[in-house]
């Protein structure tokens, strides 16, 4: 699904970047979960975290209760007074059961304008064809952990010398683009934090952001590698066409050593990953 900051424009290249053995894949920004849905469902044990407690809750009820979560999703409305609805009712303590605020918030994702929560996207979509989807994603979640939880405990509690991180957080200074990352917010301190806590894990870490002098400053130490790349920026897109966005992928082992391994082995699902 759509999500602030979703990773489906770079995803083929990510998974190709993967270090060449490693027994837990924990993916510390799960968001909509793109690069978790794309990878092969190998062998290795696989952790999603997000700290928004209605995304992890979403992906908890399609992992677990999917006929239901659909049942609820039947005979929603795409119009804006739902919307809203639903919207404000999120937005307090609801006594609603998880399947009804994990249907509610689908609800926002995909009837909200370019899957900002914030506003209703007055577009055309018919809900139930989303229902083979939410099948596909139960059974590639069947095995997966799902976690809730701060990601410097996160990557704590999981590291291990066989361990493999991907981290996808909010970009600097794009962070008030996200909901529910924290208290005050995910700020300049937590990409500090984010920082020391993988530059002492005994595991391997591969993580997303934009190009920028702060954040290139920040790992700027011995052992990680820092690679370049662009990708179609969808928001200028609009009105400036083949308009590209600098990011870099940074990582504390050789990004290229998978690829000068060998070609990568296809799964079973053609190029692509599990889900498209």
């Amino acid at each position: 699904m759509s999500w602030i900051g979703g990773k489906k424009s770079l995803r083929e290249l990510i998974v190709t970047l993967f270090p060449l053995y490693y027994e837990r894949y924990i993916e510390v920004f799960g968001g909509g979960g793109w690069i978790l849905f794309h990878k092969f469902p190998g062998n290795d044990f696989e952790v999603y975290n997000d700290f928004n407690g209605l995304l992890v809750n979403l992906y908890r009820c399609v992992r677990e209760r999917p006929e239901e979560l659909m049942a609820a999703l039947r005979y929603v409305l795409n119009a804006r007074a739902d919307f809203d609805l639903v919207k404000n009712t999120l937005a307090r303590d609801s006594p609603a059961s998880d399947v009804q605020k994990a249907a509610w918030f689908y609800q926002l994702i995909r009837y909200s304008y370019a899957s900002g929560l914030t506003s209703y996207g007055s577009q055309p979509h018919d809900m139930w064809s989303n229902f083979p989807l939410i099948e596909q994603a139960h059974r590639r979640l069947a095995k997966v952990v799902v976690e809730n939880k701060d990601f410097e405990k996160l990557i704590g509690q999981y590291d291990r010398p066989v361990s493999f991180f991907y981290c996808d957080p909010p970009y600097f200074e794009t962070e008030s683009y996200y909901k529910n990352v924290g208290e005050d917010g995910f700020t300049e301190k937590d990409h500090i934090r984010l920082r020391d806590a993988l530059l002492r894990i005994e595991g391997k870490f591969l993580l997303s952001y934009n190009d920028c002098e702060f954040i290139r400053s920040l790992y700027d130490a011995p052992g990680i590698q820092i690679d370049s790349y662009t990708r179609i920026n969808n928001i200028k897109q609009r009105y400036d066409n083949g308009a590209q966005f600098p990011e870099i992928l940074i990582a504390n082992y050789d990004m290229q050593e998978r690829m000068r391994d060998g070609p990568m082995q296809l799964n079973l699902f053609g190029e692509g990953g599990f889900i498209d």
